[in-house]
């Protein structure tokens, strides 16, 4: 077989094909080299999802004529001043997306530096450069993607519909807006605005416009520095949650990225917060020195690569558990929302009382006869409740005073600016919980009267031999056991009975992911919720007001009891607003 060198345009199309997936990718490369040249304001118009035309328009530095011909040659660059693959300060630093881009579409770059007397505007096609010649344009540039993959089909075949790829390009510009928020950027899709970000004064204002106010109002700011680590942004209340990963946005020095390791963090910092299947809506931005994480691991640089990712790892769990700490007994506004909705009434028509006949007001509602009070079925009395304070306290506290429980199961709580519904079992199970897992310190281990044997491959078992001290700690004692298995001599007391070989192998399978045995501590957070449950107030007990009031002191002062052990919410809340919208009062 003969050796022979690619054909410059076979190079730059099997580079598209590692950088150019759909059109998203393209709209992607072009918005970084906007933010690279400094651009304020970005605009980016698509037709048929990119799949006929993707334009991008930014007022950045802008290129000269020299600069624009050289910006569409392969590994042609002006991000890598130094010539240092780990001192990378900008999104792009490749020098293949244009040439790529302009292989497999028809291509047109119209840009202007600033003070110049021209503009210049040059066309790819297929990989065949026209010449240079000049334009009218501001300072910028503008750029047009036309025919995506019209040089290559075989790849068109693969595109799905205008709407699928409309969202990934969504989804793309919704996380680069977020880590610019200096920036405004504008995105229309076949004429329509999709949305217009303007440019904003603060991280949290930006991640409101992104987000929507539902995060926003339910948001707890984070912000922790270790060494040359720096960790800031917003994270939800547990109570605020999906059913899906897809509100969970990560940065690593301004770059979007979707890393396993931080993504085990954020599983592991919620873990007894929320069920397996739940997660917390957040936006983090992690800024590390530039020599301890390699960003060139990917063609497309959606994947980084860390030094110490251990440090990097618990930095976050760190900060994400200290966060949610301070949250105290907070819960989601979302949970009040909810409950005002379902108190609105359906309008029902009523039927027409014998001899009375119903009036419509100009509303159309049917007005029904009020009774007078010496008719009414309960005396005015029998409501009043002796025991109870008429009037409140001043010094009222956050979740107020019981004054009544319903059905055995509900605390019913007055507080300065309305009232609380407290689950009486779902709140004191959380607080049976936290206080089951500060008594636990490191898990009692259970010693095995045969030790067990289990065999692993090589690289599973250097994992678990080397996370050792952690899974110790867990209550799991193990020990090599020749080369290709570990004894195991201890298990975590709690569990009783395990299949060791299905937890091992679950264990090596989460480092491997994850980068932590989450399996262990979610079986041992289990067990202790399942403690905390039985232990706990059951609903159909009858409560003394001094043993509502005692569980609601408790609340206060104990963290996370805002929710129980599985994201749900404790208690819900009703401002005295809200009661006066739902009687017309307001």
């Amino acid at each position: 077989m003969t050796i022979r060198k690619l054909e410059p345009h076979l190079i730059n199309q099997i580079a598209a094909g590692e950088v150019i997936e759909r059109p998203a990718s393209a709209v992607k490369e072009l918005v970084e080299n906007a933010l690279d040249a400094g651009a304020t304001a970005i605009s980016v118009q698509l037709r048929d999802g990119g799949r006929s035309l993707i334009a991008v328009t930014d007022n950045g530095s802008g290129m000269s004529r020299e600069d624009l011909e050289l910006a569409v040659e392969r590994h042609a660059t002006s991000k890598l001043p130094v010539g240092d693959l780990f001192n990378i300060q900008t999104l792009g630093f490749r020098g293949e997306a244009l040439p790529s881009i302009g292989s497999v579409c028809r291509l047109h770059i119209t840009s202007r530096l600033q003070n110049a007397v021209d503009a210049w505007s040059l066309k790819v096609e297929g990989s065949e450069k026209k010449p240079t010649i000049p334009a009218s344009h501001p300072q910028g540039t503008h750029i047009e993607v036309k025919d995506l993959f019209y040089a290559t089909p075989a790849r068109l075949k693969f595109l799905k519909s205008p709407s699928t790829e409309l969202s990934h390009a969504v989804e793309l510009l919704n996380r680069l807006a977020m880590s610019h928020p200096h920036v405004s950027v504008k995105l229309l899709a076949d004429q329509r605005t999709v949305f217009d970000y303007k440019i904003c004064e603060s991280l949290q204002e930006r991640l409101a416009q992104v987000m929507g106010s539902e995060f926003s109002q339910n948001a707890l700011p984070l912000e922790m520095s270790r060494g040359d680590i720096t960790l800031k942004g917003f994270i939800s209340l547990p109570t605020l949650n999906r059913a899906n990963a897809t509100q969970q946005y990560l940065f690593v020095n301004g770059r979007p990225v979707k890393d396993k390791v931080l993504q085990g963090a954020v599983r592991a910092a919620y873990q007894d917060f929320l069920a397996s299947d739940r997660y917390p809506l957040l936006a983090l931005f992690l800024e590390v020195p530039r020599e301890e994480v390699d960003v060139n691991v990917h063609p497309a640089k959606t994947e980084v690569r860390f030094r110490d990712s251990g440090l990097i790892r618990g930095t976050i769990v760190s900060a994400l558990k200290q966060t949610l700490a301070g949250a105290s007994h907070k819960t989601a506004t979302t949970v009040s929302f909810q409950a005002v909705q379902a108190f609105r009434p359906e309008p029902v028509r009523q039927p027409s009382l014998t001899g009375y006949t119903p009036s419509r007001t100009s509303y159309g509602s049917v007005q029904q006869p009020i009774p007078r009070l010496e008719e009414s079925a309960v005396p005015l009395h029998a409501i009043q409740e002796s025991s109870y304070p008429v009037e409140a306290p001043l010094d009222v506290p956050p979740l107020g005073f019981a004054k009544a429980q319903l059905h055995e199961t509900y605390i019913i709580a007055q507080t300065e600016e309305g009232l609380v519904i407290v689950d009486q079992h779902a709140a004191h199970e959380r607080l049976v919980y936290e206080k089951l897992k500060a008594e636990m310190g490191h898990v009692k281990r259970q010693p095995l009267l045969i030790p067990e044997v289990v065999e692993l491959n090589e690289d599973d078992l250097q994992l678990l031999k080397d996370t050792q001290t952690d899974l110790l700690a867990l209550g799991l004692a193990i020990e090599s056991f020749g080369e290709k298995a570990l004894l195991v001599r201890e298990t975590p007391a709690l569990l009783g009975e395990v299949n060791l070989s299905g937890l091992l192998q679950d264990l090596a399978d989460e480092l491997k992911e994850l980068g932590a045995p989450l399996s262990l501590k979610e079986r041992l957070a289990e067990v202790l919720s399942s403690c905390a449950c039985h232990n706990s107030v059951r609903a159909g007990r009858k409560l003394t007001v001094e043993e509502m009031n005692a569980l609601l002191r408790q609340m206060e002062s104990t963290a996370h009891s805002g929710q129980c052990n599985h994201g749900r919410p404790t208690y819900v809340e009703m401002k005295r607003a809200d009661m006066e919208k739902l009687f017309g009062r307001r």
